[in-house]
């Protein structure tokens, strides 16, 4: 069994392309239940995020597929249009990209925190949709812990800052104050409850859209007005600054509802964080408006974090060794697993003869072998699995080899 995935991400790909390989919940799930039926497919695990999407998959040697072309397929699209955009990896490369992509060392805004949840909400997913396998889950949940660990013992530049954060700081460097700035977030999710609450925290006025059939139920940031979404086009003409940041497979803000209603006298900035686009390149182009997409907030803070950069691929290379160390001796958990039941077995002979002494009824005594079982069975397990990620897999299987023949006298 071996580790591959393919992506497409920033780096090579403008967002109207990573627009073409973006997955919502609902698609990434069905494409999880069609790669789930390819022969040779043990595992899948779809990352999409407005900066990447990434298809994982563990496979076994029956597999003979090519994972650009099931991505392709999947979209409906020709792999020959989109080839440059595609980064291929295995084995080793790919785990430890995993790795570094989830504490955000591969992320636009370096060290930033989003990333971990993303990667966590994509194994959430794999898992409700039965598609993902041992390997995938295991490499996931080492990557989240090693992430973790990165981000309590590593001091980055910058390292809380989001793309909203980024924006804000590149609208006062435009000599753009927020202070009082009337300004509308379309979206209310979690990018859009960012953006409310960091242009909240500017003392901004700060007003959200809200789906019309969900504005009884829905909360938005302390500090923020609502309005129906329906209404937006009527506000947007006092406002000086609108964030759009759902996840909607259609434009927020298009040409058509550009009205003669709707008159702009004003400088207003429009800023567009989602993938695919919420608002109409063509209305960048309208007089007194300023449109920028996610891409403009591209930010290169390798040089000043040189130092925590070297600190967190330590962490990184150790966490990584640990993930290795249960990988190459995965196919000794049948083995450790007899081993337990042999030992609870002999303990349970040992103690049967006591436990029928002592003054409990035939249920009572039933239950409480139940439970001595149960224990050591977590006893010899935890000594177990100790015992193998302390050893090193040579060492181990020797181990395991005698008290294999501790049972077979």
């Amino acid at each position: 069994m071996s580790v591959h995935m393919v992506g497409i991400d920033y780096h090579l790909a403008d967002v109207d392309i990573r627009a073409v390989f973006s997955f919502t919940k609902k698609n990434a799930g069905e494409a999880m239940e069609l790669l789930r039926k390819k022969p040779g497919i043990r595992g899948s695990v779809i990352l999409s995020t407005c900066n990447r999407m990434e298809l994982w998959v563990s496979v076994d040697d029956a597999y003979e597929g090519s994972l650009p072309d099931e991505l392709c397929e999947l979209k409906g699209v020709s792999r020959s249009e989109y080839s440059p955009y595609f980064v291929e990896r295995s084995g080793r490369d790919a785990v430890m990209h995993l790795f570094r992509l989830t504490c955000g060392l591969e992320s636009m805004i370096l060290a930033e925190d989003q990333i971990i949840t993303q990667v966590k909400d994509a194994l959430s997913l794999a898992r409700e949709n039965y598609s993902t396998d041992n390997v995938l889950e295991v490499l996931f949940r080492k990557a989240v812990t090693a992430a973790k660990k990165v981000k309590t013992e590593v001091v980055f530049t910058h390292a809380s800052a989001t793309a909203v954060d980024r924006a804000i700081e590149m609208l006062r460097a435009e000599r753009f104050d927020l202070m009082g700035k009337v300004c509308m977030v379309i979206g209310n999710g979690e990018m859009g409850k960012l953006a409310a609450l960091a242009l909240a925290g500017c003392g901004a006025d700060v007003t959200v859209t809200v789906r019309q059939y969900r504005s009884g139920v829905v909360n938005i940031p302390v500090g923020c007005k609502r309005i129906n979404y329906g209404e937006r086009m009527k506000l947007l003409p006092s406002c000086d600054l609108v964030i759009s940041a759902t996840s909607s497979p259609n434009y927020t803000i298009r040409r058509e509802l550009f009205t003669k209603d709707v008159v702009i006298d004003h400088p207003v900035y429009l800023i567009d964080l989602a993938v695919p686009r919420d608002i109409d390149p063509w209305v960048g182009g309208l007089e007194h408006i300023t449109l920028y997409d996610i891409d403009t907030f591209k930010m290169n803070a390798q040089e000043a974090n040189a130092g925590a950069l070297i600190q967190a691929e330590k962490i990184l290379d150790s966490e990584i060794e640990d993930f290795y160390s249960w990988y190459d001796c995965r196919d000794l958990i049948p083995r450790i697993q007899e081993v337990q039941t042999e030992t609870v077995t002999d303990l349970n002979l040992r103690l049967q003869r006591i436990i029928r002494k002592l003054p409990l009824a035939e249920e009572e005594q039933r239950l409480l072998i139940e439970n001595i079982d149960a224990a050591a069975g977590k006893v010899v397990g935890k000594m177990m699995y100790g015992l193998r990620d302390y050893l090193d897999g040579s060492k181990f299987r020797e181990c395991l080899d005698g008290l294999e023949k501790l049972y077979d006298e």
